[in-house]
């Protein structure tokens, strides 16, 4: 038996246990479509949710351990639902067609930045 905070940073799911914790106290982790609390003991066949960002996981934990070891060993610990890889691997893609919201604009505005935002700022305020 080990810990779900354990099991998810040994299964890479968080880069540290306390990530881990934070991600079981906030409510984006459920065992079962319940709860979770972080010293609650997985044992093999349960079924987790995890809310990480904007994706979703709905895995099954395959093996237990309590070890952080390298991502090709990480990957043997869960098998992830059918549905959920192709959930996510639609979010990706949508995604990528519409780009990052501030992708072509990058660091600090420019001087030429500044003065279109002004004059925009100015026509809104009704001094046409």
């Amino acid at each position: 038996m080990v810990r779900v905070d354990k099991w998810l940073w040994a299964a890479r799911f968080f880069k540290t246990r306390s990530a881990a914790q934070e991600a079981i106290d906030g409510g984006r982790i459920r065992l079962d479509d319940d709860r979770v609390k972080r010293a609650r003991t997985l044992a093999v066949g349960d079924r987790l949710t995890i809310h990480i960002g904007a994706y979703e996981w709905i895995v099954t934990v395959r093996a237990l351990s309590d070890r952080r070891g390298p991502a090709t060993v990480a990957r043997t610990l869960y098998e992830e639902d059918p549905a959920s890889v192709a959930r996510r691997q639609e979010q990706i893609e949508r995604r990528k067609a519409f780009g990052h919201p501030g992708a072509e604009r990058d660091g600090r505005p420019t001087k030429r930045d500044r003065r279109q935002l002004e004059r925009w700022q100015h026509r809104q305020d009704g001094n046409d």
